[in-house]
Parts: C-alpha cells; structure tokens; sequence
C-alpha cells in the first residue's frame, strides 16, 4: 500500500486538476508545474482514476490501472481524458466547468485472486475493493464505489463481464483473471448551487 498522502498534497492535486481542466477545455496552456516544489509523494510512480460529475451525474470516469508515470502527471494527463476521452459522454464545454465536481482515485497495486470455481469468486469479492476482470486481450475495471450502485457480488462481476465486452454469465463460464486493489479517494467540495 502506498503512503496515504496528506491533506496537502490531496488538495493541492484537486487544485492541479481542476486548472488542468479548465485549461483544456478552455483551449489554453496547461499549467506548468514547479517539480522542485513538489513532495516526492507526489513525484513517486502512480495510478489514479478521475472522475467528473455534474449535478451528481456521471460526467466522465477515465484512469489507469498500472503506474507509468509521476502521480501529479498521471492526474494531470487522466483529467484531460476524463473530460475529453469517456466514449460515454459528449466533451465537457466551458459553460460546464462551474457545475462539475473532481474526484480523484488513488490506486494501490493490483493483487491477483486465486480461484477455482465461480462460487468461490463469489466469496472473495465483496463491496470495498475495486476489481479488474480480464479474459484475453479484454479487460474492464470498477473503483470500489461502484459497489454503492450495484452492491450484489454476481451482479457486479456480471456488469464488469459486459463493461468488458464480453456476456455479463462469461464469469459462470469460464475462469477469468480477477484483480482485486483498494483506492485512496479525495474530491472537490460540491459546487456552489447557482438558482436560475
């Protein structure tokens, strides 16, 4: 588990984020950083998930799984993906950037789980933990939070299946490689409601 990072360096990657997103949406140079000043916890190799909302809506969810960079640009390059990259969703405009909340998720190294037959995954994965399913080339995840709308284990491993491409039952069928990590979660206070 990496060390947790300190309510500094949580708000001081919002505060990244959240001018690297309106850089980019706003067509505009995004911020230079001053490396030197920064905390080696935030130079260190990390992964992390964005995740946008706009009036507690889905906005747009776009991470990494395995670390290939420095935790700052990993948020920095992840944010601009969130707004512009989720195939699910239209990119984000300048008339949004008001109403749309960051949530950063901090991912631990993924562990693998050893199984032999569904029932067991069935008991292994359980609300808390994010999950990886791959079968192949194919591969899907779901951050932890994930669980708060679909808290039955099969119904969640059978949403993951389909988020993968694959049969939502493929997880009955066959063994697939599961993934289990844990996520440090910090996000933007709710923005300011604007009557109108």
């Amino acid at each position: 588990m990496p060390e947790a990072l300190t309510l500094d360096e949580q708000s001081l990657l919002l505060k990244i984020s959240r001018q690297t997103l309106e850089a980019a949406v706003r067509r505009e140079s995004l911020p230079e950083l001053e490396l030197n000043s920064l905390s080696p916890n935030l130079l260190t190799y990390g992964s992390v998930f964005i995740t946008l909302t706009l009036d507690g809506e889905l906005r747009g969810c776009i991470g990494a799984i395995e670390p290939y960079q420095s935790l700052v640009m990993d948020v920095m390059e992840h944010t601009i993906a969130a707004a512009f990259q989720d195939y699910r969703f239209p990119p984000v405009s300048p008339n949004e950037l008001s109403k749309i909340q960051i949530e950063i998720s901090r991912l631990t190294p993924p562990q693998r789980i050893e199984y032999d037959k569904p029932a067991d995954l069935l008991q292994l994965v359980h609300p808390g933990i994010g999950l990886i399913v791959k079968d192949g080339l194919r591969r899907a995840t779901f951050l932890p939070q994930v669980w708060q709308k679909i808290p039955e284990p099969a119904d969640f491993l059978s949403h993951l299946c389909l988020k993968m491409g694959s049969p939502p039952d493929i997880w009955l069928q066959k063994p697939l490689e599961v993934f289990t990590y844990q996520v440090e979660v910090f996000k933007e206070p709710l923005p300011p409601v604007i009557p109108g």
